[in-house]
């Protein structure tokens, strides 16, 4: 992470990390998301729901509240929103934060220490591409600050993927 994150943005990143244990409590895979105005008002939230009964792998926490917040923020104001996840967007996210518009990522676990956390179970595939490479493909600048709070972040993965 190069740039100091404020302790507003602390706060919405710990939002998201209380979240992501709520969705692991409720059965689901330990991911969730916000996005954020440029006034600071919390206009979408998601948690990950790609597991039956509905069994959607596309129901990332990322893409839910991205696209959420595409329908209620003009593309102005998108470009001035930020979103917040618990974890660092995979590529399908990363893409979807990017056709959303949303000019700015903050986020904990980063996609390295959550393959750590993961191994190679069957349920959490991963590509190994951290967002940041996704966005440098983009002809828009998308701002990313993360990892940070990862030892926060990991709490919610610890013993759900049968790794320590």
């Amino acid at each position: 992470m190069t740039a100091t994150l404020s302790a507003t943005d602390l706060d919405y990143l710990r939002r998201t990390i209380e979240m992501s244990g709520r969705v692991r409590a409720a059965g689901k895979h330990p991911f969730a998301a916000l996005v954020v105005d440029a006034e600071g008002r919390i206009v979408a939230e998601a948690g990950n729901d790609s597991l039956p009964p509905d069994g959607d792998p596309t129901r990332h926490a990322e893409l839910l509240a991205a696209a959420r917040a595409a329908r209620l923020l003009t593309p102005a104001q998108l470009a001035e929103a930020t979103l917040y996840s618990s974890a660092e967007p995979c590529a399908m996210c990363a893409g979807a934060i990017y056709w959303c518009g949303i000019g700015r990522v903050v986020y904990a676990l980063s996609e390295h220490r959550l393959l750590g956390l993961t191994g190679d179970h069957p349920e959490n595939p991963t590509f190994a591409l951290p967002c940041r490479e996704v966005f440098a493909r983009g002809q828009r600048r998308i701002e990313t600050l993360g990892p940070c709070l990862e030892d926060e972040a990991a709490a919610a993965h610890a013993g759900f993927w049968g790794a320590p």
